[in-house]
This record gives C-alpha cells, sequence and structure tokens, in this order.
C-alpha cells in the first residue's frame, strides 16, 4: 500500500484529491495539510511514502518545504502539484530533488500514474512540463535568467517578490539577516540587476510572478 501525504492550501482542492485516490486500492491518502509547515511536522512524526505538494501556498511555501523534507528524508518521493507547467520552477524543484511534477489540470489517472511511477524509482513529469523543459535549451529560446540561481537564491527571490521584509525571510528560510542579504547580492549580480524593483520587471518580463 502506498502511502499519501496531500498538501494544499485549498480545502476544496484537498478534498477533491482525496477522494478521487480513495477508490484506488494500492494508494491511501494518510492525513491532508493545508501549509508546508504542518507538512514537516507530519513527516516528522509519521513519514509517507508520496507527497503531493502544492507548491503556490502561504508561509514557508511549497518550495522550502520540500527542500526541508529532503534533506531530513531524501528517501520520500515528492510530487509538486501546480497550475503554472512553464518558466524556471519546475527544472528548479527537480534539482531539488522533487521526482515528479503534475499539472492541478490533469486528470486523476495522471496522479495516480505519477504516484506509481515514482515510487517504483521512476522520475514523472506531465506532458507540459516535459515539453516546456525540453524547449528550453533549444538553439534561440528565449531562456529565463532565473534558471541560473541556485535552489536559495530562487527562494529568497520568491520571498521578495512576496514582499516579505529581511527578518520574515530570515525566520522562512532559518537563516540569518547577513546571509539572506548575501544571497540578494548574488542574485542580483547573476541577473545583472540593482535594486528589488529591477527584479520585479525582470520577474514581469519572463512570467516568474505567475509561479508564486
Amino acid at each position: 500500500m502506498i502511502k499519501v501525504l496531500l498538501v494544499d492550501d485549498h480545502e476544496l482542492v484537498r478534498s477533491g484529491i482525496a477522494a478521487l485516490l480513495a477508490v484506488e486500492e494500492d494508494i491511501v491518502v494518510v492525513a491532508v495539510c493545508n501549509c508546508g509547515e504542518e507538512a514537516l511536522r507530519i513527516v516528522e512524526q509519521e513519514p509517507p511514502d508520496v507527497i503531493l505538494m502544492d507548491i503556490n501556498m502561504p508561509g514557508i511555501g511549497g518550495f522550502e518545504a520540500c527542500r526541508r523534507i529532503l534533506q531530513s528524508q531524501p528517501s520520500i518521493k515528492i510530487i509538486a502539484l501546480s497550475v503554472h507547467n512553464d518558466g524556471p520552477i519546475p527544472q528548479q524543484l527537480l534539482k531539488l530533488g522533487v521526482v515528479g511534477f503534475v499539472s492541478k489540470a490533469s486528470p486523476v489517472s495522471e496522479m495516480v500514474a505519477a504516484i506509481k511511477s515514482v515510487t517504483s524509482g521512476k522520475r514523472y513529469l506531465c506532458q507540459d512540463v516535459a515539453s516546456n523543459l525540453a524547449f528550453q535549451f533549444l538553439p534561440g529560446a528565449d531562456v529565463s535568467p532565473f534558471l541560473q540561481l541556485s535552489q536559495r537564491e530562487a527562494e529568497v527571490v520568491r520571498l521578495i517578490l512576496r514582499g516579505k521584509s529581511i527578518q520574515e525571510m530570515s525566520e522562512a528560510l532559518q537563516l540569518s539577516d547577513k546571509t539572506i542579504n548575501t544571497y540578494r547580492y548574488r542574485l542580483y549580480r547573476k541577473l545583472n540587476i540593482k535594486n528589488d524593483v529591477e527584479l520585479t520587471r525582470l520577474a514581469v518580463k519572463f512570467n516568474y510572478l505567475e509561479t508564486l
């Protein structure tokens, strides 16, 4: 039996996915929660086999929750759930160690296939994500500059674009204010920008804001 933890901040989505998976004989949803912080507590108490993780959530968010979970328990298989299939987020999640990415617009059969696939040791990307990742490396493609960021830099970018203060970012990422500022300086240099205003403009240009 494959034990699944479902993490999403929308109750209707949680209820809907849980109900759809309930008919599967070899899959059981052992817990549901609405934020990354609660997911961390559940995983510490009773680790599931697979986590269906919404990426766009308040609090520490799905990205940071994935990072912390995989850091402490790398054997857990995480499948990212999102309404956004393009941009740099899927590639950054794969670098982090997430093994699956499924669009919320996908049929339940694809979600079931993803769960079974990652449990058997394979990766699973829904068709749109796989296509978008492939197109990013075609000659002449307008490659997002955000792809060059490290995982930590990418997370700092997302928090900046959410309007978080240095202190709030420090608390969310469990880093010192000085370290946050160091990451800010590095990502500014990589993106060839000077301030948060230019960061926002660049994010708009490459549709990065849509993934927050």
